[in-house]
């Protein structure tokens, strides 16, 4: 039997696409920049729910969908080297590579785990001194805290055999490179909470200003998304371009100031490749010269491996909203979860998998 809470949600739903049906005069494209909301839009039918006229078109929000095909080699390199631990989180494992993934390296022997936290791999770097041990740093900005304490406490401790392999990504840049690519068709955005609730809102009003869209932090739940993107809707209606909170029981403007201090002192802004997308300046952070000793790339030199993507993957015009991933040639057929040609095929939240488990093929 359903719970009175279930039948309460079902028709605020219906009651909020209802509302959106009946101020919507025009066709509207709103994309939604993390991942997490995509799979719950397709998993709870969200897009389909809505009136015609409001297109929902799925950005470069998966983390480890949009870490550069290089970092993968990169890592994987790492993970090969004898006397050397590379940990990570459990998604990144099946992510392919230019020719295998970390399963794959670790099934030949490599030492790769598991860790829950980046503060596991400096533990585990405490206990292993003679044994270089690397925590693969992804990411947007919410993740970014922990791997940045990480690094501060490694260097309060003199760990010298800790280092991350960083590739961190940053929301807005990737806003402002969706606007300015050619094709682009997005009128509006929902931005996403977790990464707002770090950072605050503050850095949005120059970017909604600058290109005239509005930009509405929601959060993750069908009735979240649906409140968010009614606002959105109403927004476009009235020609405005403004930043609204549609979550504030999770965000404010000013964000968790002490994550960002820490953040901060650890990382500097730098140019950043997006797998499938490309080099989005100033889009990313890397350790900052201070702690020089802590990067990965720096301590083993891997600045030379670069990397080409599979010529049959679509997923960087899938990441830029230009395709839907059913659209892709190879999806479902020479891309599944089982024989991943890209990551947005592999993660937990990239788009293609959340097509393909929801049966859109």
């Amino acid at each position: 039997m359903k719970h009175l809470a279930e039948y309460r949600d079902a028709d605020t739903a219906r009651r909020l696409a209802a509302e959106i049906g009946r101020i919507v005069t025009r066709p509207w494209a709103i994309m939604e920049v993390c991942g997490g909301q995509t799979h719950s839009i397709i998993r709870n039918g969200i897009d389909q729910l809505l009136p015609p006229e409001v297109e929902l078109i799925h950005g470069p929000g998966c983390p480890v969908c949009v870490t550069p095909l290089e970092t993968i080699d990169r890592a994987l390199a790492i993970a090969r080297r004898p006397g050397t631990i590379l940990c990570s989180f459990g998604d990144m494992l099946r992510v392919p590579g230019s020719r295998e993934d970390l399963f794959a390296v670790k099934a030949a022997g490599g030492d790769v785990r598991v860790v829950y936290s980046p503060l596991d791999a400096v533990k585990l770097a405490r206990s292993q001194p003679d044994r270089e041990v690397v925590f693969l740093a992804i990411g947007f900005e919410t993740t970014a805290p922990a791997n940045a304490m990480a690094a501060k406490l490694a260097a309060q401790e003199g760990l010298t055999n800790f280092s991350l392999l960083v590739s961190h990504v940053l929301v807005p840049p990737a806003i402002q490179a969706i606007m300015r690519s050619p094709g682009n068709r997005v009128n509006a955005f929902l931005a996403a909470g977790h990464v707002c609730s770090v950072m605050g809102t503050w850095q949005y009003p120059p970017v909604a200003a600058e290109f005239r869209v509005p930009i509405v932090v929601t959060g993750f739940e069908p009735l979240d998304l649906l409140e968010g993107i009614r606002r959105t809707v109403a927004q476009l209606e009235a020609s405005r371009h403004e930043v609204e909170n549609a979550y504030p029981r999770v965000v404010d403007e000013r964000g968790n100031e002490a994550a960002q201090r820490v953040i901060a002192e650890v990382f500097t802004p730098v140019d950043r490749a997006w797998r499938g997308i490309g080099v989005i300046p100033e889009s990313g952070w890397r350790l900052a010269d201070a702690y020089a000793a802590y990067d990965a790339e720096r301590k083993f030199d891997l600045g030379g491996i670069t990397a080409e993507e599979s010529p049959l993957c679509k997923s960087g015009e899938v990441l830029k909203g230009t395709l839907k991933p059913n659209q892709c040639p190879a999806f479902g057929r020479e891309c599944t979860p089982r024989t991943p040609l890209g990551a947005t095929m592999v993660s937990s939240e990239g788009a293609c998998a959340a097509y393909y488990n929801a049966g859109r093929r």
